[in-house]
């Protein structure tokens, strides 16, 4: 069996905890609930729209806690090998390994070039 060390997730990703983005969620309905409640209400005279504080509450809620949690996901930095090199022709088979070109074979030259390739006559 594998060992795992304690702490650490098994994709080897840095875990989040949850405990900031629900209070910051919880905060951020409180203030909507509460402002929806007094703003929605029409005057002093008039009774208290709890009602629609919850509803805006709820809202703000979800919405926030969603756009927490997107937020984490998109944050996770990139593997520190995947910034050496150029990226171009590298070899999933052979990572240790430098890129080589490859080697083409001779084309005759009256076949027709692949697209984006240049006729032999046309260079300068």
């Amino acid at each position: 069996m594998a060992e795992r060390q304690p702490g650490k997730s098994a994709q080897g990703r840095f875990r989040h905890g949850i405990k900031a983005p629900l209070v910051f969620s919880a905060v951020l309905a409180l203030v909507a609930g509460v402002a929806t409640s007094i703003f929605a209400t029409g005057g002093g005279s008039q009774v208290l729209r709890v009602d629609l504080g919850l509803t805006a509450a709820g809202i703000a809620f979800i919405v926030s806690l969603v756009i927490c949690a997107m937020l984490m996901m998109a944050e996770t930095p990139n593997a520190e090998h995947l910034s050496k090199g150029s990226g171009v022709n590298r070899s999933s088979a052979r990572p240790d390994q430098p890129a080589q070109p490859a080697e083409s074979p001779e084309e005759p030259e009256d076949e027709e070039p692949r697209y984006g390739e240049r006729l032999p006559k046309q260079d300068p």
